[in-house]
């Protein structure tokens, strides 16, 4: 499973993750693909599974939009779209957006356990 995998390869020697973890980092992902895939509308996108610190493994995903995402705030229930950052942000310590000259990456952080 690709999130299994990259979850392993970020917090390497910390702790192995369990199925509730992973299914938040699959969660997390599928989340700002879905994002970059919908709003972005360029042909490619990057996803990228980093370390910062000790403490936290960081989720991105890079897109040539330079839109920064805004997390909704509404609360239609008869709309069926539209919530994905409510749910990263409901999963993740932090996330946010990093722009550059030719595009952006969203980002989430997930807190690393030591073993």
């Amino acid at each position: 499973m690709l999130a299994r995998a990259l979850w392993e390869a970020a917090s390497a020697s910390a702790e192995s993750p369990t199925r509730s973890r992973i299914d938040d980092a699959t969660v997390i992902i599928t989340e700002l693909v879905s994002n970059a895939v919908d709003h972005g509308r360029f042909d490619s996108i990057r996803v990228i599974v980093s370390r910062p610190s000790e403490s936290c493994v960081r989720l991105g995903v890079v897109d040539r939009s330079k839109v920064i995402p805004m997390m909704r705030t509404d609360s239609n229930g008869d709309q069926i779209r539209g919530r994905g950052l409510v749910i990263v942000d409901s999963l993740t310590q932090r996330w946010g957006t990093d722009l550059y000259n030719w595009g952006k990456q969203v980002w989430g952080e997930m807190r690393v356990e030591e073993a």
